[in-house]
């Protein structure tokens, strides 16, 4: 066919065309190369990033917690596996359908779970989200068997705190929960992250840096489900510290079956260097309900509670200390001078100042009582009248000689100082001077006075050591896991009270009465073998009138009965063990506390009589 066959109109717009289609597909591949040109040059590192950790992950290995033992090496706080689930939010496809299939299998509620996932860093979409904790056997099995159909689910297994004994000193070993935000950003805590557990009281939060231990890591390579391959690398953990406590496990086991069924606290302490070998609370709670996450329901539940078990009693409990509190007053009487450890002073079981009458608990009165008859019957006429020649402020001074109205400096939680009144206190807290009808009532532990266990058993302990005031602790050893030792117990003295001594054998001699001879208000606490020592106490918690106070003792609401104390030490000569014990309206100490302290004491000095 020859050129000129060909319409000249027709070849141009040909020709046209074809220059249109060649222009539309450079301008295609232009953008296809400017394309490129930005994903491989200006965005290349960020998508090849993004690439490998489809590819590689790095997955968290947390270490175990540091084990925690009583003195004898007996395990309190050990850790046992746990099966945690966890959602990849990048390996999500359908989050409304997971949430819903989750909690149609193991029924995680979808709202709490979606708020975890929206809480999560975008920064980090590869970073676990933990939904349920601590799996049971038959969850775990389920979740296993649907893995296919439930994209971005993973099954993390970690060590998990195990408290072996259950209530057993949980006042003591304090218990876990999840780190806040607000802990996240105050930088106490640069080994932890979102979703750990942390100690929140007691041992667990004094030695939470030590027990916590150095998380690892490994580097595992995984499919487009997400699931594990193999493993590219990996750093081993390194475990926390291990804890060697001074309590005694089963000197605080007794203590808290003594405990069973009423409100109280119990503290022992060696006298000679402030270890303490048991300290309990009752009511008491079970820090392993804490380990799985705890419901705002049940914790609203625990935390509003009349009874307050997370209250650890013996460090906060502020009771006045009654006839205790006599102990006090006699060696401030003798320092002073006021009192003739022969003088006898006569008890018709009344006391009258102006208006107001005192009366003595024996209601006919003890008679021509001394100084070691006053402390072995624990006469309150002989103690009103010692009160009013010292008067508040000599009282107080040497209280706080052996460490009342302050804390006792304990090394694993947090105290309440109580309350030791002075006139000057008065005046500056109510704004009216201090009557002398108020020194009567503080001269037997009453008025405005208010101690807490811890002080009570660092009291009689510096009796009965010379006048040593020691600091209570409860770690005896921290210990790394290639043993090197980080903490080493050594006593910690505190002051002194500056008592002469024969002024403190005094006193002593009369504790020994009160459980040693006849009349003595401490006599079931004696013991064959070994020589007791004690004080009564009955704490007086409101005002009642005489008509309620001749009613028997069961008639008389409970929240209206007197609190119960008892201070003890064995044995008298060479103190090996202090006891502190109060019973909130348990009534009588040489009833309700007394007995008590004589269990403990059989146990721990291993006698039988």
């Amino acid at each position: 066919m020859r050129t000129s066959d060909f319409d000249p109109i027709s070849v141009e717009v040909f020709n046209k065309q074809l220059r249109r289609a060649m222009l539309i597909v450079l301008v295609v591949f232009g953008l296809l190369i400017l394309r490129l040109w930005y994903l491989q040059i200006l965005s290349g590192s960020a998508y090849r990033t993004k690439s490998e950790d489809n590819r590689f992950q790095l997955h968290d290995i947390l270490p175990f917690r540091g084990v925690i033992y009583d003195r004898k090496g007996e395990m309190l706080v050990g850790n046992r596996p746990s099966y945690d689930l966890c959602v990849i939010p990048e390996g999500v496809q359908d989050r409304e359908q997971l949430l819903k299939s989750l909690n149609r299998l193991i029924g995680i509620d979808p709202e709490l779970a979606e708020q975890k996932l929206q809480q999560a860093s975008p920064a980090y979409p590869f970073r676990p989200v933990y939904l349920k904790r601590d799996m049971s056997r038959d969850e775990l099995a389920v979740i296993e068997t649907q893995r296919f159909n439930l994209s971005g689910v993973m099954i993390k297994v970690k060590p998990q705190r195990h408290y072996a004994w259950g209530m057993l000193a949980s006042h003591v070993l304090g218990y876990l929960g999840e780190i806040s935000e607000n802990q996240l950003k105050s930088g106490k805590y640069p080994g932890n992250r979102r979703g750990d557990m942390i100690g929140k009281s007691g041992v667990e939060w004094k030695w939470q840096p030590l027990l916590n231990g150095v998380r690892g890591g490994e580097q595992v390579e995984v499919d487009a489900a997400g699931r594990k391959i193999r493993v590219i690398s990996r750093k081993p953990p390194v475990s926390g510290a291990s804890i060697y406590l001074t309590i005694d496990k089963d000197l605080q086991i007794l203590a808290e079956r003594a405990l069973a069924g009423k409100k109280g606290a119990i503290v022992a302490m060696d006298p000679n260097d402030g270890e303490i070998l048991a300290l309990a609370n009752s009511p008491s709670f079970n820090p392993n309900v804490f380990i799985r996450g705890i419901d705002r329901a049940t914790w609203k539940e625990i935390a509003s509670s009349k009874a307050f078990p997370l209250q650890n009693r013996a460090l906060c409990g502020q009771y006045p200390p009654g006839s205790v509190f006599k102990i006090i007053v006699a060696l401030a009487g003798l320092e002073e001078g006021v009192i003739d450890p022969e003088e006898e002073i006569v008890c018709n079981g009344v006391y009258s100042l102006g208006q107001h009458k005192y009366h003595c608990w024996k209601k006919h009165g003890h008679g021509k009582v001394n100084l070691h008859r006053a402390l072995r019957e624990s006469c309150d006429i002989y103690f009103y009248k010692i009160g009013k020649r010292l008067g508040v402020d000599r009282i107080a001074l040497y209280a706080k000689r052996f460490g009342l109205g302050k804390t006792t400096g304990f090394d694993a939680g947090r105290e309440k100082i109580g309350l030791i009144p002075t006139s000057q206190w008065k005046l500056k807290r109510f704004g009216v001077p201090w009557q002398t009808g108020e020194t009567i009532s503080t001269a037997i532990g009453q008025s405005f006075v208010l101690v807490t266990p811890i002080q009570m058993a660092t009291m009689i302990s510096t009796v009965f050591n010379g006048g040593a005031l020691y600091r209570p602790q409860v770690t005896r050893c921290v210990e790394k896991i290639d043993g090197e030792k980080i903490f080493k117990f050594a006593p910690e003295l505190t002051g002194r009270a500056g008592i002469k001594e024969e002024h403190l054998e005094l006193v002593k001699n009369g504790l020994i009465a009160v459980v040693n001879e006849p009349h003595g208000t401490g006599s079931r606490t004696r013991l064959k073998q070994v020589t007791v020592a004690g004080k009564t106490g009955t704490a007086q918690v409101v005002a009642l009138d005489k008509e309620k106070l001749l009613k028997p003792r069961g008639e008389v609401p409970l929240k209206f009965r007197d609190h119960a104390w008892f201070v003890a030490i064995a044995p008298a000569e060479r103190p090996e063990i202090a006891l502190a014990i109060v019973i909130e309206h348990g009534g009588h100490g040489g009833s309700a506390a007394a007995p008590i302290a004589r269990k403990m004491i059989k146990a721990y000095l291993g006698v039988e009589k």
